[in-house]
């Protein structure tokens, strides 16, 4: 039988989707009861990180923890990937002895190679492409404070890097419409705008994007591996810090949200982050109950 993968939220359903988030709320609430719930015993996550990461190493191990299973870290220096073991190779063996991988990499097509030759499930930690979990998170987040997010009205504000990318794709499968606000040249990836149609704008001006906006987003404006590049994009991102203005200008129930780690004073404004309308620390608790319903669904039969 074919290991069912979750490398982009296309591979799921609206209704499994949905499903998800809802479970990762049931989950949060059991947690939080001090329910001991492990349907996971003797079951092991191995997680490739190629990219570091505080959010995604923490809240998957912790996850399997609260589940009765273990995850084990693998950096490039722990694997023989990181000494040029071809990736087919590496997927066969590491599928041999774990019940599901977690990638948190570069290039999107190593992922992909990666799953093709797995046995267990693959999981898409990150990659310059796509950051399904965290939109997972973000949508657990939303729904436990306002509801249903179909139909309302979603910014982007920034740079169209993985995570736009990802909301994009979130759009379609969430029903919401998306208007990214970003300085020319760096918008979204195009087959991902191809994909949603008139579900997403692209615009520049981010106080058009924010009108009326339910929920505003944004990331850092340099990532990982753009690190040469940060002094060109402070100048050409400045106009599109979020700031309390910005969420005057959106519909009253604005929620805002970062996945973090955010630069205070860069893409967000030192102030925001503590705004009664920021949910930003319940969203990065939500990756741990989130990535656990999605691992649970995985796994559990």
């Amino acid at each position: 039988m074919t290991a069912r993968h979750f490398l982009s939220l296309m591979d799921c359903s609206e209704a499994e989707l949905i499903g998800l988030i809802k479970r990762g709320v049931e989950l949060k609430s059991l947690h939080r009861q001090g329910v001991v719930y492990e349907p996971l015993k003797n079951r092991v996550l191995g997680m490739i990180f190629e990219k570091a990461s505080t959010r995604t190493r923490v809240s998957f191990e912790a996850g399997m923890t609260h589940l009765g299973g273990q995850a084990i870290f693998l950096s490039p220096r722990d694997t023989q990937l990181g000494r040029g073991e071809p990736i087919e190779d590496s997927a066969r063996v590491l599928s041999s002895m774990c019940d599901a991988i977690m990638i948190r990499t570069f290039a999107h097509d190593m992922l992909e190679t990666f799953a093709q030759y797995s046995r267990v499930p693959v999981i898409n930690g990150l990659t310059d492409d796509l950051h399904p979990c965290q939109l997972l998170a973000d949508m657990q987040t939303y729904l436990e404070h306002r509801g249903a997010i179909k139909g309302k009205t979603v910014a982007w504000i920034g740079d169209g890097n993985n995570m736009c990318n990802t909301f994009i794709q979130a759009a379609i499968q969430f029903d919401f419409q998306l208007r990214i606000a970003c300085p020319e040249g760096y918008e979204p990836g195009q087959q991902f705008l191809d994909q949603a149609g008139d579900r997403v704008q692209v615009m520049r001006d981010p106080m058009q994007a924010v009108a009326g906006a339910h929920l505003i987003n944004t990331d850092v404006w340099a990532s990982m591996g753009q690190e040469d590049e940060t002094e060109a994009r402070l100048k050409r991102f400045a106009p599109y810090q979020v700031t309390p203005a910005m969420l005057d200008a959106a519909d009253e129930s604005v929620l805002f949200m970062h996945c973090l780690p955010a630069h205070r004073g860069e893409e967000v404004s030192a102030e925001l982050m503590d705004d009664p309308r920021s949910v930003v620390w319940d969203q990065a608790e939500n990756r741990l109950h989130a990535q656990k319903a999605l691992v649970e669904f995985l796994l559990v039969d």
